[in-house]
């Protein structure tokens, strides 16, 4: 019998979930600690006002106060509306190029930024490069098989906003609709990446990916005092409502799922991680959803019962991945069959990061603009 969170549907399939005596979650305990940290209505208001006048005044002599990268989804073209209509930021829109993204988001990108005359660059990392990435991920059998994705999107942002001069990287990431997903379904860091592609990569030097370890963020964030913010932590944002916005005012498009404006990405969300590791990203943000009270418990209950999509449809988009990789359908199913691995599995910087979590405080304060959320994890899952 699945237990779950009697305020949220995260279940005991999820890892290091904990419930009190009145079936509740550490999930949700975490969720409400976030909420506290970074707070909405009045006084969130006046926390992101303050931000933007250091936005603009330290961007004050630069061509551009901040920096946003940008897919085509909700979060990062609405954020390019409100910096620029509501705030009056002056942003430089990044998109990064891994060969994945659909022509919806693509053309909703052109959209945007043409109609609110913001500057785009794209940011092209080899084909060869990412392929070879993507399919090391997915021969080591590790379950968050996006992880050179993510790793470039943050790592393009520094680079360029070091370039520029732009002291300020805004994010779309919104924890009240996406919460926090457990380590153990998404860790990765660049000695995991690097060791990965070596054993399981054919030998393409990475040339165009940009590299962010864990040196590279200190010199950027303590020393070129370049910052990230968050501001859906504290502006007032309904992803429903901001998508109508956007239909009606940018002729934006719907491309489906969350983050299905990426092709590989939606097969490591809607195929890979629930078939072959019984994951389903959705319990986090459909749980969060409900804690931060934007859909209710049933509504929640009943979207998880349904499919991502047809049986046909997946497999359509299983054969498209395969194909864009070179993996052959026999190499595939010998994959498949092999043992799940998990981060632990590969050589990790897991434990020093822990330990700068734990013990370097006021780092990590001179680093980030806002904690880390892995902070409030560890708070979560007792490991003070």
């Amino acid at each position: 019998m699945i237990k779950i969170c009697t305020k949220g549907i995260w279940n005991d399939t999820v890892p290091g979930i904990k419930f009190d005596s009145d079936g509740v979650s550490n999930y949700y305990h975490l969720q409400k600690i976030l909420e506290n940290n970074f707070p909405r209505g009045e006084k969130g208001a006046e926390i992101w006002e303050n931000i933007v006048e250091d936005i603009k005044e330290k961007g004050k002599n630069n061509r551009y106060d901040c920096i946003i990268g940008v897919s085509g989804g909700v979060d990062s073209s609405y954020l390019l509306h409100v910096a620029k209509n509501i705030y009056g930021l002056r942003p430089l829109a990044v998109n990064l190029d891994n060969g994945w993204s659909t022509d919806i988001a693509v053309k909703n990108i052109q959209k945007i930024t043409k109609k609110l005359n913001i500057d785009l660059e794209t940011y092209v990392i080899n084909y060869q490069e990412i392929k070879d990435l993507l399919r090391s991920y997915v021969r080591a059998s590790l379950p968050w098989i996006d992880t050179p994705t993510d790793m470039a999107i943050k790592g393009a942002l520094y680079k360029i906003a070091n370039r520029e001069n732009i002291k300020f990287i805004l994010r779309g990431n919104d924890f009240r609709s996406e919460g926090k997903q457990p380590r153990e379904w998404t860790y990765s860091d660049y000695k995991q990446l690097k060791h990965v592609h070596k054993i399981f990569g054919s030998g393409i030097k990475l040339k165009t990916f940009p590299f962010l370890n864990n040196i590279n963020l200190v010199y950027y964030g303590y020393i070129k005092k370049i910052k990230e913010v968050r501001p859906y932590y504290y502006i007032d944002y309904k992803k429903q409502e901001a998508k109508e916005l956007l239909m009606e005012i940018y002729d934006w498009q719907d491309y489906g799922g969350h983050h299905h404006e990426n092709i590989f990405t939606k097969f490591a969300m809607s195929y890979w991680l629930p078939q072959k590791f019984g994951i389903d990203k959705r319990l986090i943000h459909l749980s969060a959803q409900v804690a931060s009270n934007a859909i209710t418990r049933e509504q929640a209950l009943e979207q998880i019962s349904k499919p991502f999509e047809t049986p046909e449809k997946l497999e359509d988009t299983k054969n498209y991945v395969l194909k864009k990789l070179d993996i052959s359908q026999e190499e595939f199913l010998k994959i498949w069959n092999s043992p799940n691995k998990s981060f632990l599995d590969y050589p990790n910087n897991f434990v020093m990061i822990q330990k700068i979590l734990k013990y370097g405080k006021p780092l990590i304060s001179r680093i980030y603009k806002q904690k880390p959320m892995s902070f409030f994890e560890m708070e979560a899952r007792n490991e003070k």
